[in-house]
This record gives C-alpha cells, structure tokens and sequence, in this order.
C-alpha cells in the first residue's frame, strides 16, 4: 500500500520507518528535508509539500505539532486526496478542531480518522505504542495492518475525536498526577526522610504497586463505594495529618489541600464517613453533570483480555 507521511520529527520519524518496515511504500514530507533521509535511504519517495503527498497516497499520515499545524496541512490535502482515501492525524489534536475537519472531507468522499498515540519516542521507535482512534470503524477494521504495523496496542475508542478525547484524559491525568507527586514528595523530603529510600518506600505502597488507571475500576467505574475497603473517615484523618504536617514545614500543597477540602465535603455528607475513601469522586460526577456506572464484569473482561 502506498503511504503518505507528512510529520517526521520526534514521533512522526520512526513511526514512518516503523510503517516502511511493514512493507509499505512511502512518499514523505517535512519542513525540514533532512528528517526524511532515513526514509529516503530505505526507498520511500520524496514530496514537495503535503498537497504533492496527497496526490499519490491512499492513505495519509499526518504527525505534527498541534491544531494550526494541522489545519495548515488539511488546507492542502482536502484539494489533493482522492475520493477514497484516507487520513490519520497522529498528532495530539483538538477534538473540536478534527471533528470540523472530518465534515469538511467528508463531503469530499475522503475519511478522516484522530489517531494519536501514547508511548513517547521510545516507544515510536520500537512499535510498542497506543494509537487511540476515532472516527469510522469500517475504514479502522480496513486498515488496521498498517496501524499494527506502527504500533502495537491499536484501538478503536469511538466516533471521531474519541481518540483525541482519551489521550487528553490521558495527558491531563498523567500531569496533575505529576503535580501532586512533586507536592507530597517534597514534604517527605522535608520532614527529614533521604529521598532515595522515600522513593524506594512509597513505591511499594498500594498506590505504587497498582496502575493508575486500575484504580478507576473497583469503586469509581463501577459506582460502588459500599462496604468499604477503606473508610473515608479514616482517610480524612490520614490527610489531615499529612496537611498538618505540611504547615509545620510550610510545604506548599495546593492540590492536597483541594482534596482534602473535597474529602471534608464528602465527610459532611449523611452516612459517607464509612463509605470508601474514594466516594469523594462522586462530587466530580455531580459537578460534570454525569453519571458512570460500569458493569464489574464488563471491567473484568478487559482486565482479563489485556491484562
């Protein structure tokens, strides 16, 4: 199948080569020409801009580095791409952004299909990557060897922008995690206690020990905070020590402070003192105006399937 690549930087570079390795022929482009000279020495084809790239591909790869970079490159393709063919914008996008720009070629006859990926440059390299798709799944079911063929765990999330909606829940999450990291962390440091075995500690704890997305699926997804595997009441204390312990050393905690203000909330709440900890994350849920409720067994299958 004849590939476009438009995007060989950091990711998009070794996801071409990753994609060229699956025995596809390639045209690719860059702003920067050098960026190709792998791809170029294995055989792929050289184009001028991405309207050149779009001519000769039926199937279309975009990884660039946001919003306006994309639109830029839509403006050429959607003159140059075939009816029939396809478009994956790997790049982490905005869903309101691809969701405009699938109707646009949609008329066009054209799919266009979010496609962003998850695994940093490592895992572009070694084709141990996420790529999270949204759109039409009957285009996602046809081309899913050249998918596998640039990473290894492919899905499809849901109509278009579903993908682009999972990696910024994803992204989101991973940075307020880091955020509060950096606060309990040093106080820890704080209090006295050699960051080394801290860390050595802590990542042996429950929380350490088990994914963070699997945290969802006990209580959270499933609605459930009932019996409890540990108390509210209990853990409010716990975080009021730790908060206490911050003010002592004047160790700035913004975001603990918010949960711990959440949890306080919770407690005031008629019979929540021995429900979960986690019951607090149903505050959220009414503040967004929704309503999750996952079956346990549907959370099982998933666990079991990708372990």
């Amino acid at each position: 199948m004849r590939i476009g690549f438009i995007g060989l930087g950091t990711m998009g570079g070794p996801m071409a080569l990753n994609a060229q390795a699956g025995g596809h022929q390639l045209i690719v482009h860059d702003l920067n020409q050098n960026a190709a000279a792998p791809h170029l020495k294995n055989g792929a084809l050289w184009a001028a801009n991405p309207g050149a790239v779009g001519k000769q591909a039926e199937i279309v790869f975009t990884s660039l580095p946001g919003p306006r970079e994309v639109e830029a490159v839509a403006a050429e393709l959607i003159d140059s791409m075939k009816a029939g063919s396809t478009w994956f914008d790997l790049s982490t996008n905005s869903p309101s952004v691809i969701r405009r720009l699938h109707a646009l070629f949609a008329a066009k006859n054209i799919a266009l299909l979010d496609a962003p990926v998850s695994g940093g440059p490592a895992g572009a390299k070694t084709g141990k990557l996420a790529l999270w798709v949204g759109g039409d799944k009957a285009v996602f079911d046809r081309h899913r060897a050249v998918l596998d063929a640039i990473g290894d765990q492919a899905r499809y999330i849901g109509p278009i922008g579903a993908g682009l909606v999972a990696k910024l829940v994803h992204n989101c999450a991973g940075y307020a995690i880091q955020t509060a990291l950096a606060e309990v962390f040093t106080m820890g440091v704080k209090a006295g206690v050699e960051p080394l075995e801290l860390w050595a500690a802590v990542r042996q704890g429950s929380l350490g020990r088990l994914r963070t997305f699997d945290r969802l699926g006990k209580q959270f997804l499933q609605g459930s905070f009932d019996p409890p595997d540990f108390a509210l009441k209990l853990a409010h204390k716990d975080m009021t020590l730790a908060c206490e312990l911050a003010r002592e050393l004047s160790v700035p905690m913004r975001l603990a402070n918010l949960a711990y203000a959440d949890m306080t909330e919770a407690l005031n709440r008629e019979g929540w003192g021995a429900r979960d900890s986690r019951v607090p994350m149903l505050l959220q849920e009414e503040r967004a105006g929704v309503s999750i409720k996952v079956a346990a067994a549907d959370i099982q299958a998933v666990i079991k399937r990708e372990g």
